[in-house]
């Protein structure tokens, strides 16, 4: 198991969402997440490729940060989504969800 401190950055539109993530550390990075989300502007492509565990929590987090994107009137796109987490969202039926946003 990683031990890579989780974290999430915005850079030129492009959230980066990094590290391992599980249920003891969620909830900041999620509320992180909402607060670059509202500022970013109009399109926010999320990053996920430097994501160092698979865990049903992110998905959650992801849901609500486009949830909170709609609200918003931002567009959100995800990008690089490990094969684990897509299998694990696949579980949900939310595999096509994650990959095919615009």
């Amino acid at each position: 198991m990683s031990t890579e401190a989780p974290g999430v950055q915005l850079e030129a539109g492009v959230l980066f969402v990094s590290g391992a993530i599980d249920a003891h550390n969620v909830a900041p990075l999620r509320a992180e997440g909402e607060r670059l989300i509202t500022a970013a502007g109009n399109g926010v492509v999320v990053d996920l490729s430097g994501l160092s565990t698979t865990h049903s929590v992110i998905l959650s987090m992801l849901l609500c940060w486009s949830r909170l994107a709609e609200k918003q009137g931002v567009v959100l796109s995800f990008a690089g989504a490990p094969d684990r987490l897509v299998s694990l969202a696949a579980l949900s039926s939310l595999a096509d969800w994650l990959q095919s946003r615009p």
